[in-house]
């Protein structure tokens, strides 16, 4: 009995971290830059295991970035959650944008051990390179 006791407990932490959960963001944001660079918006998380939420996301940041821009329909990828409420928060960013009336914009980020992907393209002027802060809170 001390034995098969022993090797549950020895299986239990490897199948804990093996059951990471991957999501998806769908958003929409909206904003302008000249040397700061502010957007906002909307969008909804689906995870893998079934979990929704409908989020408020915010970017907020500094660089050389200009112009005035939408994001429609931006999709983002958040892995190495071990649930959903661990997507809400400030993550770290770093990316470039540019388009002259069609807008393409990626960002790679992270928050502590999850990770967060951004791609998207949208419509407006606007060229540049930025670093800040991306939030993802509840609605």
């Amino acid at each position: 009995m001390k034995k098969m006791l022993f090797a549950v407990l020895l299986v239990l932490p490897f199948s804990a971290q093996a059951e990471l959960l991957k999501c998806k963001l769908v958003y929409n944001l909206k904003g302008w830059s000249f040397l700061y660079r502010t957007y906002s918006g909307h969008g909804t998380v689906t995870c893998a295991n079934g979990q929704l939420a409908n989020v408020k996301v915010k970017s907020r940041g500094g660089g050389i970035s200009f112009g005035k821009s939408e994001i429609d329909h931006g999709e983002g990828t958040i892995t190495d959650l071990k649930d959903i409420s661990e997507i809400y928060g400030a993550y770290v960013y770093v990316g470039g944008h540019i388009g002259a009336t069609r807008s393409v914009e990626g960002s790679v980020m992270t928050k502590g051990e999850v990770s967060l992907a951004l791609s998207g393209d949208g419509r407006g002027i606007d060229i540049g390179f930025s670093f800040g802060e991306f939030r993802i809170d509840p609605m």
